[in-house]
């Protein structure tokens, strides 16, 4: 009992600081990439302290809700928001023994899916309750969205999890190859593409477009609540980058494996985190046409054609 709540309180310490490390870093990173001052500037060397500021000036905001908004409602759904990854994060292993995951599942990936897809939840809350037209259309597009991509981004796990003969997420890093990389190579571009479209990351962020909805579901949104948005947003980077890791990457696997597993999902989660991030830098964003083509005529058909050779190969 006692080893569970430290399991759970690490996973709770993970959910609390690696989001901030990638907020971090997406800072740096867009500063470098485009050239920005800003972020560059605030505590001196490398402007360390940026994530501290940001911190300071959302705790100071004044934290305001519309005169019509269904306050109860509005006030719930950061909290909705933040919670599917939580609960994803106990699932997800780091290493090769199961003290290295909180809760270790035979079921594992399917409860994953299930709860990140509790997301809509939250962006649909958001909007109903904020009394806004703009915040409205907003989260129809995000629910459109998030429904549509929810597709490719189950038939995608659907695939890996058949060809490793195992819905456990331990299960499957035991049982992944090196030429996995190869013949389970669309379905890990269609895991990746849908799940940075379930964060609603750039290109893919349609349902905040500021040009035309002011900023969407989150345009009544101040302080606090805010950031535990923002936050939702960069914990689901993690999460995305961690499934990732586990399902295509090999997880934990790597040179000195045994003693150094953890530290090769780290590695791997890093760098797909950063890929995310650059991914914000280096595209403009899908109009709802092009997004809904690209979900429906591309990476469904892509994923499904995925599968049929997954069950092929392990039939033969």
């Amino acid at each position: 009992m006692i080893e569970v709540v430290l399991r759970v309180l690490a996973v709770v310490a993970a959910f609390l600081t690696l989001p901030l490390l990638v907020g971090q870093t997406e800072h740096k990173v867009m500063a470098h990439m485009q050239g920005r001052l800003g972020p560059m500037y605030a505590g001196a060397f490398h402007g360390w302290a940026q994530l501290i500021a940001d911190g300071v000036k959302f705790v100071q905001k004044e934290d305001v809700a519309p005169r019509d908004a269904d306050r109860p409602v509005f006030r719930l759904a950061p909290v909705i928001a933040l919670l599917p990854y939580l609960v994803a994060l106990l699932f997800i292993p780091l290493g090769p023994h199961d003290r290295l995951v909180a809760q270790p599942l035979d079921v594992g990936l399917f409860v994953v899916l299930a709860v990140v897809g509790v997301g809509v939840v939250a962006v649909l809350m958001a909007a109903w309750s904020s009394a806004n037209k703009y915040s409205l259309l907003g989260g129809l597009r995000a629910a459109a969205q998030l429904l549509g991509y929810e597709l490719p981004f189950v038939l995608a796990a659907a695939s890996v999890a058949m060809a490793a003969g195992t819905l456990s997420l331990s299960g499957i890093v035991q049982a992944w190859h090196p030429w996995w990389l190869l013949w389970q190579l669309p379905a890990m571009f269609i895991f990746f593409t849908a799940g940075v479209a379930e964060i609603r990351r750039p290109p893919f962020d349609m349902p905040i477009a500021d040009s035309e909805l002011v900023f969407g579901y989150l345009t009544e949104y101040t302080g606090l609540r805010f950031a535990f948005f923002l936050l939702a947003e960069y914990v689901g980077i993690v999460v995305i980058a961690a499934l990732t890791t586990v399902l295509f990457l090999g997880g934990w696997k790597g040179p000195f494996a045994a003693q150094l597993g953890w530290l090769w999902t780290l590695v791997k989660v890093a760098g797909v985190s950063f890929l995310i991030i650059w991914l914000r830098v280096a595209y403009p964003r899908l109009r709802e046409d092009q997004l809904q083509k690209l979900c429906w005529l591309v990476l469904v058909p892509v994923a499904l054609a995925q599968l049929v050779l997954t069950a092929a190969v392990r039939v033969a």
